[in-house]
């Protein structure tokens, strides 16, 4: 293979990763086909068994690309002042719960990851983003002389930011949804 065509190779298959991620966080597993994948990459169905073995493998691969794009996107938060609050604003806000297949992954494939199997790639997948995210929190805790406090209070406030984005993405774009957003927003950044 030449290395146009290697080169090639891998601009598809990270284009099948990026479209995969999104399509898996706005419709789940169930609601996306081979074809549709390879649809929302530009490529023809036919080529995805090139790049993949199975599609359960892919889901796995998407999963950890819909977790490293999130945590990416967070990244310039560590170390600033407002941090904190900073990410609770971004996390509740309605651009972040009208806007599923960019956001969370933790919101948006918790529910896939439970009826996941035991080894399934993407239940894997989602228990390491998972670990991710948190260890990502604790840092934004600013409690390196107690560990286990900043790790308690990251999966509680982790916890509860996807608790309130999926209650505010189940209820639309009502007021009941704002009210979800903006209560739990004053409530998490006031404790800072």
């Amino acid at each position: 293979m030449g290395r146009s065509s290697r080169a090639d190779a891998a601009l598809h298959r990270e284009q099948i990763v990026t479209a995969t991620a999104q399509l898996l966080r706005e419709r789940g597993s169930a609601g996306i086909s081979v074809q549709d994948v390879m649809g929302a990459a530009g490529l023809s169905h036919g080529g995805f068994y090139k790049h993949f073995a199975s599609k359960d493998e892919l889901l796995g691969i998407a999963t950890e690309a819909a977790f490293g794009s999130v945590l990416a996107q967070l990244a310039d938060l560590t170390g600033r002042e407002d941090a904190w609050e900073a990410f609770v604003g971004q996390y509740l806000a309605p651009e972040h719960r009208d806007s599923p297949g960019t956001g969370c992954a933790n919101t948006a494939l918790a529910t896939e990851s439970a009826r996941a199997g035991d080894d399934a790639p993407l239940r894997t997948a989602y228990e390491a983003g998972l670990k991710r995210m948190i260890e990502f929190l604790v840092a934004l805790e600013g409690l390196p002389d107690d560990q286990e406090a900043a790790r308690r209070r990251a999966l509680v406030d982790l916890a509860t930011l996807v608790g309130a984005l999926t209650m505010a993405r189940a209820t639309g774009r009502t007021p009941l949804s704002r009210e979800i957003l903006e209560t739990v927003r004053d409530e998490l950044a006031s404790r800072r």
